[in-house]
C-alpha cells in the first residue's frame, strides 16, 4: 500500500502507530505537507514542532521496517500557505495522491469527503479512546492539587485540600531542558490524538490543553525564558449534598436564585462547588450548559461543555439564547467581554451562575462596577456565594431599594441603592450608590460610623472646589461640610443666586456651609500705587501671581491675586475701591500680606 498523509493525518501522529499494522509499503510525503508545518513551527505553534516530530519518527520507523519514504509534490508558495485555510494546500496533497494512485491519509472530514469525490482512497484519521500512561502521571498522587514543571529547577507540586494547600519539592534533583520539553511534547501529541482531549487555546509562546482530567498550561521560549509545564487536577468531587449549607440557602439556589456569583481566592475550591451546583440542576431535569476558558469541570455527559476560547461571545450569546437553557454556568469570568456576556444572558432570561476571583464576597459584586450601568446590577446577581476553605463561607443577596444611605440624615438625599446583606441573618453589609459622579461601595457598618463617608465627601469637595483656589479646607461631620475659603472667591463658590453650590450639593448629596477662612498675615509687601481715571493699581514687583491680603488700619477687607505683570488693579467705584479710596485720602495705613 502507497499512503499519503496530509497536514492533519502528520499532527495526529497516524502513521508512526499504524504504517507496520497497515502493512503499508511506502510513505510519500508531500512537501506541501512539510511546508505548512515548517510554517506553522517557525512561528511558534504546538502543532509545527508537534508534525515535524511526526516526519522525523517516520521516518525512522521506515528505515528499520524496510518500508520506502519519498518526498513529492510542489513545494507551496508563502501566498498558498497563507490561503491554506481556503484548501490551497490541501489541494497540492490531493492532486498528489490522484497523480500517485495512492491512499490519502487524513483527519480532515471535508478533505476525505473532497477526496472520495474525486476517486482517491481515503483512510479517515479519527481520535483514539485510549488511556496511555503519561510522563507527567508519575508527578501526581491521590494528594496533588498542582505540579509545576521549569528546566534547571526541581519539580514542585501544590499537596492538600482547598484552603490547606502546602508547595512541596517532589524531587530534588533539578529537571533538565530535555525533560520538561519530552512532557510537553507529549501532552501536546495526546491531546490531538485521544479522544475527549483538547488544545483549548494555542499561541506562538503557549499552549492550554485538557487532557485525562488535567488542565494544563505549557510555556516555551522566546515567550518566556525556558520551558515550562503547569498542570492543574481537582482531587475532590463534592456533590452539592456534600457541602453543610442551611435550608434557607438550599431554598433559595434550588427555587428563587437565577443570577448566582461563585466567588473566593484561587484555589478554595470555587470551581468544586460549581461543578456540584450544575450536577445538582442536571439531577433536577434542568438543561445546562457551561462556558469555560479552558474546559476543566468533570461533568455528566447530560451537561454541555463549550470552550469561550473558541467562539466569539457572539457566538455563544446567541447558541445559549437559541438552545434556551435553563441554567448556564460561566466559568472563570476575567475580562469585560465576560462580565458583558453574563449580564446580557442574564437579562435576556437565562438563569446564569458565574465564577470570580476575590478575596471577600464583595470583590465579586465590585468586579461588575464599571462594567454596567449600575441600576442592572440587582437584575442580573441577586445571590453570591463565598468559598473559603473549600466550604460556604458566606452567602449574601442583592437587592435594590430607593432609600437614604446609611450614614446621611437628610431625607431628600434618598436614592436608588443597592443593599447587600447576608442571606442567613438579613443584616446590612454594603451599599452600593452614586456619589456625584462615582459610584461607591461602602461597607454599612463603616458607613454608620460615618468616618469612610466623611472623608469621602471631604475629598470630593475639596478637588471640586480646587479650581477657586488651592487654600480650601474642608469639614464633613453629621452629613454636612463646611467649607473654608478666603473671603474673595467666597463668592465666586456660591454663584450667581446660589447655582454653584445649589449643584455641588446636588452632586455631593449632603448640605454645604460656605465660610471665609480667618485671614493669616505674613510680612507685608512692599509696593507704589497710581490711582487712574478708573482704577487704582497697586505695583507689587517679585510677588506676580500670588494670592495677598488687603488689609486697611490692620484689619482684612479682601483677598486678591497679583496679575503676571505684578500688578493688583481694584475698581474706584465698587466697594472695595472706594474703602482704599478713603483710605488713601485720610493716610490710612494700608498693607498688603501674603495669603499662606
Amino acid at each position: 500500500m502507497k499512503v499519503v498523509p496530509d497536514t492533519s493525518a502528520l499532527i495526529e501522529c497516524y502513521l508512526s502507530r499504524e504504517a507496520v499494522k497497515l502493512k503499508v509499503k511506502e510513505i510519500l510525503i508531500p512537501e506541501a505537507a512539510l511546508a505548512e508545518l515548517e510554517h506553522q513551527a517557525n512561528n511558534g505553534r504546538s502543532t509545527g514542532y508537534v508534525g515535524v516530530e511526526e516526519v522525523k519518527r517516520i521516518y525512522d520507523i521506515a528505515q528499520k521496517k524496510g518500508i520506502a519514504i519519498k518526498y513529492g509534490g510542489r513545494r507551496p508558495s508563502s501566498f498558498d500557505i497563507d490561503r491554506a485555510k481556503s484548501g490551497e494546500i490541501d489541494a497540492a496533497i490531493r492532486q498528489l495522491a490522484y497523480d500517485e494512485d495512492a491512499t490519502l491519509v487524513t483527519g480532515d472530514v471535508v478533505q476525505a469527503k473532497v477526496a472520495e469525490a474525486k476517486g482517491i482512497s481515503v483512510i479517515f484519521v479519527t481520535k483514539e479512546d485510549r488511556s496511555k500512561k503519561l510522563l507527567l502521571d508519575e508527578y501526581f498522587d491521590k494528594d496533588t492539587l498542582s505540579v509545576h514543571l521549569r528546566e534547571m529547577v526541581p519539580p514542585k507540586a501544590k499537596k492538600g485540600t482547598p484552603g490547606n494547600v502546602d508547595m512541596v519539592d517532589i524531587k530534588k534533583k533539578p529537571l533538565t531542558h530535555t525533560e520538561v520539553k519530552d512532557v510537553a511534547k507529549e501532552l501536546i501529541e495526546e491531546a490531538r490524538t485521544r479522544h475527549g482531549a483538547f488544545v483549548e487555546i494555542e499561541r506562538p509562546g503557549s499552549t492550554i490543553i485538557s487532557l485525562a482530567g488535567y488542565r494544563i498550561v505549557v510555556l516555551k521560549p522566546p515567550f518566556c525564558d525556558g520551558w515550562e509545564v503547569t498542570a492543574v487536577r481537582p482531587v475532590r468531587h463534592l456533590s452539592f449534598e456534600d457541602y453543610k449549607l442551611s435550608d434557607k440557602l438550599r431554598g433559595r439556589i434550588a427555587e428563587q436564585a437565577e443570577g448566582i456569583l461563585i466567588a473566593g481566592a484561587p484555589g478554595e475550591g470555587k470551581s468544586t462547588f460549581a461543578q456540584g451546583l450544575v450536577e445538582e440542576y442536571a439531577k433536577q431535569n434542568k438543561v445546562v450548559k457551561t462556558v469555560e476558558a479552558p474546559r476543566d469541570l468533570v461533568l455528566p455527559d447530560t451537561i454541555t461543555q463549550m470552550a469561550a476560547s473558541l467562539g466569539s461571545p457572539e457566538e455563544l450569546h446567541d447558541i445559549l439564547l437559541l438552545s434556551r437553557p435553563d441554567y448556564s454556568l460561566f466559568d472563570e469570568m476575567r475580562n469585560p467581554a465576560d462580565f458583558g456576556l453574563y449580564a446580557d444572558l442574564r437579562l435576556a432570561g437565562v438563569g446564569m451562575i458565574g465564577v470570580v476571583h476575590g478575596t471577600n464576597p464583595l470583590d465579586a459584586i465590585q468586579r461588575f462596577i464599571g462594567k454596567i450601568e449600575l441600576g442592572v446590577i440587582p437584575h442580573i446577581i441577586d445571590t453570591v456565594v463565598f468559598i473559603k476553605g473549600g466550604q460556604v463561607a458566606k452567602a449574601l443577596s442583592v437587592s435594590m431599594q430607593v432609600k437614604v444611605p446609611s450614614g446621611m440624615t437628610e431625607a431628600d438625599l434618598a436614592r436608588p441603592v443597592v443593599v447587600i446583606e447576608d442571606h442567613e441573618t438579613g443584616a446590612a453589609q454594603a451599599e452600593i450608590y452614586k456619589y456625584g459622579e462615582e459610584t461607591v461601595v461602602v461597607p454599612v457598618s463603616a458607613a454608620a460610623q460615618g468616618s469612610p463617608m466623611e472623608e469621602l465627601a471631604a475629598n470630593q469637595i475639596q478637588q471640586q472646589l480646587q479650581k477657586y483656589h488651592d487654600n480650601i479646607r474642608v469639614e464633613v461631620s453629621n452629613n454636612r461640610a463646611t467649607v473654608y475659603a478666603p473671603s474673595g472667591i467666597v463668592g465666586d463658590i456660591i454663584g450667581r443666586e446660589g447655582k454653584n453650590v445649589q449643584k455641588l450639593e446636588k452632586q455631593i448629596g449632603m448640605r454645604l456651609d460656605i465660610r471665609e477662612t480667618e485671614p493669616t498675615h505674613g510680612d507685608a509687601l512692599s509696593y507704589r500705587h497710581t490711582i487712574g481715571h478708573k482704577n487704582i493699581e497697586f505695583f507689587l514687583q517679585g510677588h506676580q501671581g500670588r494670592r495677598v491680603n488687603i488689609q486697611v488700619d490692620g484689619e482684612f477687607v479682601a483677598a486678591v491675586a497679583i496679575s503676571s505683570k505684578g500688578i493688583v488693579r481694584i475698581k474706584k467705584n465698587n466697594v472695595l475701591g472706594r474703602t482704599i479710596m478713603d483710605a488713601l485720602k485720610h493716610h490710612v495705613e494700608i498693607s498688603f500680606n501674603e495669603n499662606d
